[in-house]
């Protein structure tokens, strides 16, 4: 194996990327070697990749260039809205972002990350499940399009909580048998 291909194969993690980063800057000719590599498996270099960082190189020759701008942490988005389910008025929370509505539990699929509203469903999610001691509540939400779960922390407390009495119905439809 050579000294390029021992940089371009497996699945580095990020850690693993910077430190392979960091060999390409201190040695032009390995830089130059993985290049060639990775154009004879197919990556398309722009005219100005010579330049580039060492990192953005190796993400390219990798094939991670796309995953590494994927943001993962949430974004705090704040803002009221108008609930898709039943149509009420939802202010914002002031003290962390909400995500629900107060008074049917329901939340719209909109988040790959919370806060970013980068997904396309935009299916209604009513709230499926409630668990968890008073406090600490947590809804689950299923996406009535694409299936897919979600949880999130009922509002328990702040100038709009979540309707007690809908969570206790919740609760009480999940105890049924």
């Amino acid at each position: 194996m050579t000294p390029a291909e021992a940089i371009l194969d497996g699945s580095p993690s990020r850690g693993d990327v910077k430190r392979r980063a960091a060999l390409l800057d201190a040695d032009p000719s390995l830089r130059a070697a993985v290049i060639a590599l990775a154009t004879s498996r197919g990556v398309v270099w722009p005219d100005d990749a010579v330049d580039w960082p060492a990192r953005k190189l190796l993400r390219a020759a990798l094939n991670r260039a796309a995953s590494a701008q994927t943001r993962l942490n949430p974004i705090r988005r704040d803002e009221g809205f108008v609930c898709v389910a039943c149509g009420g008025e939802v202010p914002p929370r002031r003290v962390t972002s909400r995500n629900h509505c107060p008074f049917c539990l329901a939340s719209r699929h909109v988040d790959v990350v919370p806060g970013d509203r980068s997904e396309h469903c935009g299916g209604t999610m009513p709230a499926v499940s409630v668990s968890g001691p008073v406090g600490s509540l947590v809804l689950e939400h299923r996406c009535e399009r694409c299936g897919i779960v979600r949880r999130n922390s009922a509002a328990e407390t702040g100038d709009v909580v979540d309707d007690s009495n809908a969570i206790r119905r919740l609760a009480m439809a999940r105890a049924a048998p």
